[in-house]
């Protein structure tokens, strides 16, 4: 495709996105190029560059054109979004050149609104903070809750273009086998500095393609959400449940840390997503894994209180900590999906807390930078169930980096340690005579997860 080709495909990208709002980008630039499978991997991962380069500079791109009259079209904002990152307003001219597959000449209008931006930056200190840093005005307090002085910093990194980490399944192979095998396909990787399985590739890269991939011997996983997986240090003698599974990234793991020994039960409430984790488990070479879907009513919960050594609860979250990732998310949140989404994540703790046997484990997880998702969520915990506590700090496990395992909860952020925003507290049922099986709470009906997370 030439270079008016691939702008005019973003922008057919970047009007679908808008009119799906509620639908995450990622779903809908995948769809976009199901349809179209005649545009070839290296034209896709340009369109998708553009358009994300739009999604990751909204607030102040819409600050830019402020002054403009009128909407601001998907065709002006992405030739806004050109301009701001160092084109000519000649060559975007050419590229709205109105031949075969060019979009069509730019109007006088659309013509006079970016002249007045060849040569100024996307950034600038006269924008307001929460503009020049792409982050809602009303999460403010809540960002400045979590990192105080440091805000700008920690959300400047969150506008950066995240890397792309592997997990080396160790069930098919050692981390130096896959880096070798990668490079052999000219995608060098670098070995992560916290996860002991990690590797990390710059930007977008064909990984699916390689035959590491195809082979099992390496998914795609950001480093931290491999950490949260060290976190439960889940061994073969444990019988584990993954709560909200999703498509089974973190069960694979668990099943790898397991040594494909004991048994997982994988848990969520949307059939589609377990489906769709059959595949990779079969990549995988997984074995110990049985899939359940939660349905209303259920009495499966019941049955098996108290019976789990593990149980992780990667719960539905905001999603603010993979921003990088999803800039599209940053403007899909509301203040009403936080109040929901705390609602539902008590709601799932109390649930998954009465699987938990004495004695053993439960692993809270968010990709969340936001307190009330996170440490307070678990300190309103603790207040109504005096049979937790955090685990003690010389029990953590010890796949987890010397940093990481000096108490019972961590946060990771992109600034600090390199990966997506996570939070992650074990939990450690205590064991007392006086309370038995009988006195936990069923779970009988199941949270439905939020969609969009």
């Amino acid at each position: 495709m030439t270079p008016a080709a691939r702008l005019s495909g973003a922008i057919d990208l970047l009007c679908a996105i808008q009119n799906a709002p509620r639908r995450p980008a990622d779903a809908t630039a995948n769809a976009f190029f199901r349809e179209r499978r005649y545009i070839g991997g290296g034209d896709r991962r340009a369109i998708s560059t553009i358009v994300w380069d739009v999604l990751r500079g909204w607030r102040r791109l819409q600050w830019n054109l402020r002054d403009i009259s009128g909407d601001i079209s998907p065709r002006l904002i992405c030739a806004a979004s050109l301009l701001l990152g160092g084109e000519t307003m000649e060559n975007v001219r050419r590229l709205f050149s109105g031949e075969r597959y060019a979009q069509n000449p730019l109007t006088s209008r659309e013509d006079v609104a970016l002249k007045g931006l060849e040569g100024k930056e996307l950034s600038t200190q006269k924008q307001p903070l929460a503009v020049r840093l792409e982050y809602p005005d009303w999460l403010d307090s809540a960002l400045r809750e979590t990192f105080g002085n440091r805000l700008p910093d920690e959300m400047e990194a969150m506008l950066g273009t995240p890397t792309l980490d592997l997990r080396v399944n160790l069930l098919k192979g050692s981390r130096e086998q896959a880096a070798r095998e990668l490079r052999r396909e000219s995608l060098p990787a670098e070995m992560t500095k916290l996860s002991p399985w990690g590797l990390r590739l710059d930007g977008r890269q064909p990984v699916t393609a390689t035959q590491a991939f195809k082979d099992g011997l390496v998914e795609i996983q950001d480093e931290g959400s491999q950490l949260v997986v060290a976190a439960a240090d889940a061994r073969g003698e444990h019988r584990v449940l993954d709560y909200c599974a999703g498509a089974g990234g973190k069960t694979l793991a668990l099943a790898m840390t397991m040594e494909n020994r004991g048994h997982i039960v994988a848990c969520d409430v949307h059939e589609k997503r377990l489906d769709g984790a059959v595949k990779r488990l079969r990549r995988a070479g997984v074995h110990n894994v049985e899939r359940h879907l939660l349905v209303s009513g259920d009495k499966w919960a019941k049955r098996r209180a108290g019976s789990f050594d593990r149980v992780l609860v990667d719960a539905p979250c905001s999603g603010t900590g993979t921003w990088r990732r999803n800039p599209d998310a940053r403007l899909r949140l509301t203040p009403e999906d936080i109040q929901e989404l705390v609602i539902k994540q008590a709601q799932i703790l109390d649930r998954a807390a009465s699987l938990v046997k004495p004695g053993g484990r439960m692993i809270y997880a968010t990709c969340s930078l936001l307190a009330c998702e996170n440490g307070q969520q678990i300190d309103a915990f603790l207040k109504r169930r005096d049979d937790f506590r955090r685990l003690p700090k010389e029990q953590m496990s010890e796949l987890l980096p010397a940093e990481l395992r000096s108490k019972a909860q961590f946060s990771l952020t992109p600034l600090r340690d390199g990966t997506d925003g996570f939070f992650a507290c074990v939990l450690e049922r205590i064991v007392t005579e006086a309370k038995t099986q009988e006195e936990d709470v069923a779970v009988t009906a199941p949270v439905a997860e939020d969609p969009s997370t």
